[in-house]
């Protein structure tokens, strides 16, 4: 079975020195909730832990004045990415360099092996059964496609998805906030690699499509070591195409 997510509904005026504040930062730390989420209503959050709408607003306050959440004007308080501030990737601009993309892909090949190591142990049964679809409607995608710049985005767009999923997947807050700034910063360079691929081989690797097979069913599986073999293969696989393009 998974990794169940659940808040007993106790009264926070009978938990001793628990507070509502301690317990909705517990969540965000330890992955129920992904950076970039919407917090439960405070209504929701009032019934959950059957507190007053006045706790729920000071423990909101507490919050965001620690970085944890952020909410816009008008809108629903957001889990915050706890990286974001502290963490300066560099060299943005140079996404059509051969020698950075190698390093990206290499960065990745660690970062998404890990990914899906954690994935296939703590990932819910619903999580599963999310990344399941999304699976499909990739394998979809690539058999639509007609080798087209807007093809190539749209391929580019749907690998990202499917491994960002997966980091969310993995209730690992430093794997999900990191993933998220990472495949952000370095987007260009991830769609330089399937385009330049794409445009040396005029086709998409088979490969490919079979090592997001491989991840697939090893993550249903709940195999953590195979998950991290076949996620760090299929990254290094993509390398070795993109050595032979230089």
């Amino acid at each position: 079975m998974g990794r169940e997510c659940y808040t007993d509904n106790w009264s926070y005026q009978e938990a001793g020195d628990m507070n509502l504040q301690y317990e909705l930062e517990r969540q965000l730390l330890d992955g129920d909730w992904v950076p970039g989420q919407a917090l439960p209503s405070e209504r929701s959050l009032m019934q959950q832990y059957a507190v007053s709408r006045g706790a729920v607003r000071e423990a909101l306050a507490g919050l965001r004045a620690t970085g944890v959440i952020d909410t816009q004007q008008g809108g629903r308080s957001r889990c915050a990415n706890l990286l974001e501030q502290h963490l300066e990737l560099p060299l943005q601009g140079r996404g059509e360099d051969i020698e950075f993309q190698l390093q990206v892909l290499e960065a990745r090949a660690v970062l998404e092996g890990e990914a899906a190591w954690f994935a296939a142990q703590r990932a819910s049964d619903e999580e599963l059964a999310l990344l399941a679809q999304e699976y499909e409607q990739m394998c979809r995608r690539g058999r639509s496609s007609s080798g087209r710049d807007a093809s190539t985005l749209e391929k580019a767009k749907a690998d990202l998805q499917f491994h960002m999923l997966i980091a969310q997947a993995s209730h690992h807050l430093l794997v999900c906030s990191f993933s998220q700034l990472f495949y952000n910063r370095y987007f260009n360079a991830i769609y330089s690699v399937l385009s330049r691929t794409l445009s040396r081989f005029g086709r998409y690797p088979d490969g490919i499509a079979r090592q997001h097979s491989a991840i697939h069913r090893a993550l249903q599986a709940r195999d953590a070591n195979l998950a991290r073999e076949s996620a760090r293969a299929h990254i290094l696989y993509t390398r070795d195409l993109l050595k032979q393009c230089q």
